[in-house]
């Protein structure tokens, strides 16, 4: 890489030059790590362009997602309808625009969910120790030792239908993960020099706790919070196929699928395009999670 020689300006007796890279070769590094890491960039558009259609759907598609034509029914992909027609006439693309509003809230809200009632648990558990340590990783255990999506699919038939229910689902499905993680942090940062001297010099262990524990603890549980957003785009998904989503005709990633699994012989894109969107954005949410990840772990 090569640099500019800053100087002193004529007149100065100093020695010292200092060595700085002009704004070419910044330039030149940057697109050199791009270029290293343009699966991360390419991914972080796919993140950002999702966002973009559960926050402006009508910006990315104007049309009515609910409104179809019957005299356009079961069109395939064009230049008029991007992802075709559906049964009734209804643009695909538009429906996957705006069905991802839904879908990314409540993706969204599962991980909150997860991270919040994770890292309570986590802190308790990994602040305390005896006998609240014990009861409560038994619990997680258990919680570990069912599927995910087998543990959501039980709670949201239990709870009912809705979107809301089915964030809450995923979330309780996904808390045991947040609350190992955070356990173990704490209890790595507990045992630090900066933890022990802060408590042998008398400072209150809850301000110990908050002070230093917490703040150097979350950094890998919010890594794991971009993983499993992707986990959580999925999980949302499946719930919203098996019918326990929104009610029809609100458009959602998994009820877009389900509708179109009866056509897949004669309109194949009602499904695969649906689900090349899903595959899309959890496959993105996972690298830039590991990346995240990776960088936390440093």
């Amino acid at each position: 890489m090569s640099d500019t020689l800053i100087r002193e300006p004529l007149g100065t007796t100093s020695a010292v030059a200092v060595l700085a890279p002009s704004r070419p070769a910044a330039l030149r590094t940057a697109v050199r790590g791009l270029r290293r890491n343009w699966v991360i960039a390419l991914s972080a558009v796919v993140l950002l362009v999702a966002i973009g259609f559960a926050l402006f759907p009508s910006v990315f598609a104007s049309g009515d997602p609910l409104k179809g034509v019957p005299a356009e029914k079961l069109q395939g992909p064009s230049a008029s309808h991007w992802f075709g027609t559906d049964n009734i006439g209804r643009d695909v693309y538009t429906r996957v625009v705006h069905g991802a509003g839904l879908s990314l809230t409540a993706t969204l809200l599962a991980v909150g969910i997860a991270l919040v009632a994770g890292s309570i648990v986590g802190v308790l558990s990994g602040a305390t120790g005896g006998s609240v340590d014990a009861v409560l990783m038994r619990i997680v255990d258990v919680l570990l030792s069912i599927p995910a999506l087998l543990l959501s699919l039980a709670l949201v038939t239990a709870l009912g239908f809705g979107t809301l229910n089915v964030a809450i689902a995923v979330g309780v499905g996904l808390v045991a993960n947040f609350a190992r993680v955070m356990r173990s942090e704490v209890l790595r940062v507990r045992r630090a020099l900066y933890v022990e001297a802060a408590l042998a010099s008398g400072v209150r262990w809850f301000t110990v706790l908050y002070r230093h524990v917490l703040r150097n603890a979350y950094a890998p549980v919010i890594a794991l919070a971009a993983v499993e957003f992707g986990m959580a785009v999925l999980a949302v998904s499946s719930l919203s196929f098996l019918g326990f989503g929104a009610v029809p005709p609100t458009p959602e990633w998994g009820s877009l699928i389900a509708e179109g699994r009866n056509y897949l012989a004669t309109a194949w894109w009602m499904t695969t395009l649906p689900g090349l969107v899903i595959i899309a954005v959890v496959l993105a949410a996972h690298r830039v999670g590991h990346a995240i990840e990776g960088r936390s772990g440093r």
